[in-house]
């Protein structure tokens, strides 16, 4: 083989790879804009037992187009308390199922009509005024370049079944089938996404370059290397992403482990599908990986439950588990009694203050130590507090359609209006960890006086909001007024920073750019102070 022979099939393949790639992201990121936000309400309503996690599973994976996006949500969603370690190997178990979808759309072998499709996605991107089309065309777009590039992969492979040494390798895969499962393994970890290591794989065993004993143990070893993706990406997370990763890691083992016991008859029927159904080679790799994966999931189903026992065994230890769902606010209360409605959501709404509370001190953490964890329990805590804000404005609202008395209607408002201020100190929280990300992101530094003086006046501000909470929980003038007192530091703590900081930058003891995001933070915290002198003075008022 010459060098120019040899550089042609290095730039198609790997044209062709990062094209497919892009073609899998661009379309999987246009089915998720058309869905929008239905793909996290699917996993949150439909896994209330193994099966419908499976199912939910399958639905969102073929529209995300990643078993590893559907993974990482489900992830998500156990973090915030809307689904349990079990219900979430329900959904893992469903999207190994849903990622088969990709390489079945390859078998219908449509390369011929890629640039068409391509060139249809451009027109509904390009010259079509609506957002909707535009995703639409998104996902044209994605399709027709993830075959494109699929037939450019293919093209540059076809000299390989002529070179020995490739040839040799093969002939090693089909004699020994653990080399097959790591090479797929080693492929699929390489290039981050099993849907282009099992097309590549379609692609060789079109182009006759490898035998089905050989291109079998390849595929069982890209589903393991997709799990590794998932494994990288809870390295540093939470319990609960370790412990669903490690969980894709074994079900996907076991089912290897179970598929190469009995090889030597899973092949021969293979062969025989692909005879009695007439299947083009790209569909016969379709088949092999759709029957392994499905078969693997109705094995393992019955068994869920001592998966989350053994992977709660291998990574111990209790995580902070955000409850997103509201637990007090009872539809048929609002028909019974007015009142003890609106106790349900008193209660409910302490419980969105409390949040903001340890949303507010996990702030205050990644500021002082800028561990990642603080960070994402605060986005955790925010995203908790915005579902409440929504659950109980909305029971308030139905509350409010009935008659209610001068005490039940005072009561009403006042609840009204603190939800929105309890709103408004998780929008703040999240706006301090955006500055302080943005700080780490172009390595700004603050000086330490800076920081002390930051420090002193989150102290002030969480005992401000947490004060101001049990003024809110005891109907506490006492406690309301304390509030108002030490709404009044923070004014003038404020104050006096901003011009320690203007002597400090005049002394050049302190870089504009860490002034920014020092002013920047003291100014989101006083306001979370005025909003808990909000929830201080609606307490008083209603007395």
């Amino acid at each position: 083989m010459s060098f120019l022979e040899l550089r042609d099939i290095l730039f198609m393949f790997f044209g062709g790879l990062a094209i497919f790639l892009f073609g899998i992201k661009y379309m999987g990121d246009g089915l998720q804009k058309t869905a929008g936000d239905r793909l996290r309400e699917i996993l949150d309503k439909f896994t209330s037992n193994p099966v419908m996690g499976v199912l939910a599973g399958i639905i969102v994976t073929v529209l995300l187009q990643t078993s590893t996006g559907t993974t990482v949500l489900a992830i998500g969603l156990v973090n915030a308390g809307f689904m349990t370690l079990r219900q979430s190997i329900g959904v893992i178990m469903g999207a190994n199922i849903g990622t088969t979808i990709t390489a079945f759309i390859i078998g219908l072998k449509i390369s011929d009509y890629a640039l068409p499709i391509i060139a249809v996605g451009t027109f509904l991107i390009f010259f079509i005024k609506n957002k909707r089309a535009n995703n639409i065309g998104q996902v044209f777009f994605g399709f027709g370049a993830l075959f494109y590039g699929l037939s450019l992969m293919g093209n540059g492979l076809k000299p390989l079944r002529e070179l020995e040494v490739f040839a040799e390798l093969t002939v090693s895969m089909s004699e020994n089938p653990f080399l097959g499962v790591l090479i797929g393994t080693i492929f699929t970890v390489a290039v981050q996404s099993s849907s282009a290591s099992i097309g590549l794989l379609q692609q060789l065993y079109s182009q006759e370059a490898m035998e089905l004993s050989a291109a079998l143990p390849v595929l069982f070893g890209d589903n393991i290397g997709t799990t590794i993706t998932a494994v990288l990406a809870a390295l540093g997370a939470s319990i609960a992403a370790k412990r669903a990763a490690l969980t894709h890691v074994i079900f996907n083992v076991i089912g290897t482990i179970i598929v190469l016991i009995i090889l030597d008859l899973y092949i021969p029927f293979i062969a025989w599908l692909e005879k009695i159904w007439n299947l083009n080679p790209e569909m016969t790799i379709a088949v092999a990986h759709g029957i392994f994966n499905f078969s693997n999931v109705l094995i393992q189903l019955p068994f869920i439950g001592l998966l989350a026992l053994i992977v709660t065994k291998i990574i111990p230890g209790n995580e902070t588990v955000i409850e997103y769902k509201a637990q007090h606010l009872d539809p048929a209360l609002i028909q019974q009694s007015s009142a003890i409605a609106l106790g349900q959501a008193k209660k409910e709404t302490l419980r969105m203050a409390e949040l903001s509370e340890q949303g507010l001190v996990e702030t205050s953490k990644f500021v002082k130590n800028k561990q990642k964890r603080h960070a994402e329990l605060t986005y955790q805590f925010e995203d908790a507090i915005n579902n409440l804000d929504r659950k109980i404005t909305d029971y308030l609202i139905k509350i409010s359609a009935n008659s209610l008395s001068a005490h039940d209607s005072a009561t009403h408002s006042m609840l009204m209006d603190t939800v929105r201020d309890i709103e408004r100190v998780g929008d703040h929280m999240e706006n301090i960890i955006e500055l302080a990300e943005y700080q780490i992101t172009n390595k700004v530094k603050v000086s330490g006086l800076a920081l002390d003086d930051l420090n002193e006046m989150f102290d002030l501000t969480i005992d401000a909001l947490r004060q101001a909470i049990r003024a809110l929980e005891n109907n506490d003038i006492g406690e309301a007024r304390a509030v108002i007192l030490k709404e009044e530091k923070i004014d003038k703590m404020e104050r006096q920073l901003r011009k320690k900081h203007i002597i400090r930058l005049n002394e050049g003891k302190c870089e504009a750019s860490a002034g920014i995001i020092f002013v920047d933070m003291i100014s989101n915290l006083e306001r979370i102070g005025d909003h808990a002198l909000n929830i201080a003075e609606a307490v008083i008022g209603e007395e």
